[in-house]
């Protein structure tokens, strides 16, 4: 199945200063930035970036300050223009687009969320949500309407007239993500929008982009120096050094397989329980059983396989809950049919629950918890000692 790309980049580069063209050549014989600096006075903020944006997903780019990030998200809405290379919109050159085509561009299908607000101190929080939509000339009660839904949506409702000085950093934030939604643009350009508030404030703002997204699907890219947030965040993360990027890849993936050393000692701070997921340390169960199975085979089974417990599936393999040996046997003594001593409050999760939100359900769990698909099929296993060790 082919990729829905929405954005690609082919080959970019930025330069600045006058001496570009020696510059280059000298990028091109293997030079670092440092080197053609001290050589041209060239600043070289990107270098030969590639890559795909595919839609509905959030791409996250991380890396330390001057590694070109910031730089490269301008880029995409022509705030920065490139000194060479492609960018690509839905298969269009951005580049080769007129004045008025920019133009809508910038206000129909891509907006922009900045990491200092960037709000109206001048007017309520309703008006700073629709000025996209009274830019583009939208009549007021629609505009209004329409804000006062994206205002809802980031957990405002009842702030619509508030002035902006009345607000907390994060509900600034929330105010600045609304108003980029308001447009419903094709994608949401984030550059750091988190990086000025507070951690608590931050993870609630990091929830609420994930909740938006979830209903909304839109196409994000996200700029960010932190490798939680990152991985928290991004269906694929770029890593980006002296304005090249070193890695593109998953964060599972990047996590088990990073590209260099510095890519290593970049994730080696990230907190492993925000990257991996119950997919990674489950195991297959060793015993299962169906419900029409007789005490006693499930007691053989149990037995043959060293365990105290059994997952109890049916015949399509949904989960049904787990008996153990005490109720087995206490069926097959007293003749009791064996469904009626199974245990049906049980913990489990699905594949893609992370094991931040694991340990806290494994630690109330009698037993190894149970790890379904989204059909409610049994999939695999997640003991304690399995998620420890994981970490």
């Amino acid at each position: 199945m082919s990729k829905d790309v929405i954005i690609k980049v082919e080959n970019l580069c930025k330069l600045y200063g006058k001496n570009k063209a020696e510059a280059t050549e000298l990028m091109k014989r293997g030079a670092d930035k440092d080197t053609v600096y001290k050589k041209t006075g060239v600043t070289v903020a990107l270098w030969d970036v590639s890559f795909e944006v595919e839609r509905g997903k959030i791409f996250v780019i991380i890396g330390l300050s001057g590694s070109g990030k910031s730089t490269l998200i301008r880029c995409l809405n022509l705030l920065t223009k490139p000194t060479s290379g492609k960018i690509y919109f839905e298969g269009e050159d951005i580049q080769k687009f007129s004045k008025q085509q920019i133009l809508n561009y910038r206000r129909n299908k891509i907006s922009m969320v900045f990491q200092n607000f960037g709000l109206m101190s001048h007017r309520n929080v309703l008006n700073n949500v629709a000025y996209g939509l009274e830019v583009k000339n939208v009549p007021r009660q629609l505009r209004e309407n329409k804000a006062r839904e994206m205002i809802a949506l980031v957990g405002l409702d009842g702030w619509e007239e508030q002035a902006i000085s009345n607000l907390s950093g994060g509900m600034k934030q929330r105010v600045g993500l609304a108003r980029a939604l308001a447009s419903d643009p094709d994608v949401l350009l984030m550059d750091e929008p988190f990086s000025a508030l507070d951690p608590l404030v931050r993870r609630e703002m990091q929830f609420e982009l994930l909740s938006i997204q979830s209903k909304l699907e839109k196409t994000i890219i996200f700029i960010t120096h932190d490798i939680n947030e990152a991985f928290k965040l991004g269906d694929t993360v770029a890593i980006m050094r002296d304005g090249k990027i070193i890695q593109i890849d998953t964060p599972e993936r990047m996590s088990a397989r990073p590209a260099d050393d510095y890519v290593r000692e970049f994730i080696e701070s990230a907190d492993k329980t925000q990257i991996l997921t119950a997919k990674h340390v489950m195991i297959r169960p060793k015993c299962l059983v169906k419900p029409k199975d007789m005490p006693s085979q499930a007691i053989r089974e149990m037995g043959a396989n060293d365990v105290s417990t059994a997952y109890v599936v049916d015949d399509k393999m949904k989960f049904l809950g787990v008996i153990t040996i005490d109720d087995a046997i206490l069926a097959r003594d007293k003749n009791l049919p064996m469904p009626s001593l199974i245990k049906t409050d049980v913990y489990t999760c699905h594949e893609d629950t992370i094991l931040s939100e694991i340990l806290s359900i494994a630690a109330k769990s009698k037993y190894p918890l149970a790890v379904l698909d989204s059909q409610g099929k049994l999939k695999g296993i997640i003991s304690k000692a399995a998620v420890l060790s994981s970490l």
